[in-house]
């Protein structure tokens, strides 16, 4: 299967090129064919011939292309990690959620004094949790800390928020950590940063702002309603800016931003103090909410076993599906946390740009003119695929090349909604009628008529033995080998 081309749907914009590695690698695509031209119009124009012996370009074309092969191929590998990792989460989701529905019962006469709408109520509630779950690790491998979103706080704005015992004005739970974190209020008044850049917020419709709207639909729908808290939106992706397109113009901001730094050294030793203090309590309540999830329902599969709600197996199963979530989280951070070691990827860009610089001295005395466009298709080539190895390290951000977490959740809160609305009817209620033929095609009566009298089997055709379960086996027996014979012609 082949990702769809997103250049040609939707709306075409010039934003969408992003899904290429057009933006990043035409500087020094360009630098090398001006090489090139440089070296072709001396040669030319010139008694100086810069054509040298090629001696060294096969051997050294092989090495590069091999190596830059095997980058690409460890970054796809990591990307395709990150997609069974995320199936893991969608199955153990699927089958716990089942679990609890369906196994848990809502009618517990004799076991407490609660109501079968309150059972209802409490199940419901804890399969939002398990939708919750995959929210947070979202946020969480995008690297946006604390709870308040649009798509994840509504979903456990119930838990709570302080010790058993302990009064409101105490100290929150690791979950609540930024409850009262001055600075995580002023993040929701202004746009939310990353890495320097800044990023869109959702409009009020709830469509996203800039080109990652079109990837995607709106997380937080059919989550109800928000509360009185303001929240981040449910997805902040970069805002495009000048030096997406010319890469060149990020020296002058960096340059920009070291005589900012210098400035900024002038505070004073109390400011200095302060700031640092504040930062190492920001590390330090820093909560880990997928764990904290996984822990709450956790506590719920024990207080169902204290309580005989749930059977031995079934309490197995959903244990197993809770550590499938807790192991698939540890190593979505494993993928997430462990980058390709920077002096190998240093080492390899250096390695290709003085193979292309080289590269039109080397080819001139061969091709003349063409070296020209030669090293331009020599570069593109090269560093495309160096730049995309590179892209795809990292599939979990909003890229239109990396995964698409926002439909990986929509599709697990699609399921929870599937799996609460089944009614766990009684199975007769169903099997006994009149639309159910079970023995077709060799008997096409139907489960009522099948019942009817006095409940032994009778095959109409059927001439020898006794009827009833010795009957029964023959039209089995008979309805196999018909289906077998008319699906194979």
């Amino acid at each position: 299967m082949v990702a769809s081309n997103p250049l040609f749907r939707g709306t075409w914009t010039a934003k969408k090129f992003q899904a290429t590695v057009i933006n990043d690698i035409w500087p020094e695509t360009l630098f090398f064919s001006l090489v090139a031209t440089m070296v072709v119009l001396v040669s030319k124009e010139t008694t100086h011939k810069l054509g040298v012996a090629n001696g060294l370009l096969t051997v050294l074309g092989t090495v590069l292309g091999l190596v830059i092969s095997f980058r690409t191929s460890s970054a796809y590998e990591r990307y395709q990690d990150g997609r069974k990792m995320w199936t893991n989460i969608m199955i153990a989701s699927r089958n716990l959620a089942q679990q609890i529905w369906i196994h848990i019962p809502s009618d517990r006469a004799g076991k407490g004094d609660t109501t079968v709408m309150q059972n209802i109520i409490e199940k419901k509630s804890m399969i939002n949790l398990i939708t919750a779950f995959s929210v947070s690790v979202k946020h969480f491998l995008r690297g946006e800390r604390g709870v308040y979103y649009e798509d994840l706080y509504p979903l456990i704005s119930f838990l709570p928020k302080h010790a058993e015992g302990a009064s409101p004005d105490s100290e929150p739970l690791p979950l609540w950590h930024d409850d009262d974190d001055d600075e995580h209020h002023r993040a929701i008044d202004m746009p939310v940063t990353e890495l320097g850049r800044e990023v869109s917020r959702s409009s009020s419709d709830g469509t996203q702002q800039g080109e990652m709207g079109e990837k995607g639909g709106d997380p937080e729908k059919g989550l109800g309603p928000r509360g009185e808290r303001r929240l981040r939106p449910a997805r902040n992706p970069p805002v495009d800016t000048i030096y997406d397109y010319f890469p060149l113009l990020r020296l002058f901001k960096w340059i920009a931003r070291s005589i900012s730094k210098r400035a900024r050294a002038k505070q004073t030793a109390a400011e200095k103090a302060r700031n640092k203090r504040r930062k190492h309590q920001s590390e330090v309540l820093e909560s880990h909410i997928p764990v904290e999830i996984v822990l709450v329902l956790s506590n719920y599969t024990a207080y169902c076993m204290r309580n005989g709600l749930m059977q031995p197996a079934i309490a197995t199963g959903v244990t197993a599906n809770l550590t499938m979530l807790q192991d698939t989280v540890s190593n979505l951070e494993r993928i997430l946390n462990t980058p390709l070691p920077f002096a190998y990827q240093a080492h390899l860009r250096m390695s290709l740009w003085l193979y292309l610089f080289f590269l039109p001295f080397q080819i001139y005395s061969a091709f003349g003119w063409l070296t020209i466009p030669g090293t331009a298709f020599a570069s593109f080539l090269l560093l495309g695929f160096l730049e995309i190895g590179q892209e795809i390290e990292n599939p979990f951000n909003y890229d239109l090349n990396d995964l698409d977490l926002d439909y990986f959740c929509q599709a697990i809160q699609r399921e929870m909604h599937l799996i609460t609305a089944h009614p766990a009817p009684d199975p007769r209620s169903f099997i006994f009628t009149n639309l159910n033929q079970p023995f077709a095609p060799v008997d096409m009566r139907t489960a009522q008529e099948l019942t009817q009298g006095d409940g032994e089997y009778r095959f109409p055709l059927d001439g020898q033995a006794e009827a009833g379960v010795p009957s029964l086996r023959r039209t089995l027996l008979k309805g196999w080998k018909e289906v077998d014979n008319m699906t194979r012609t």
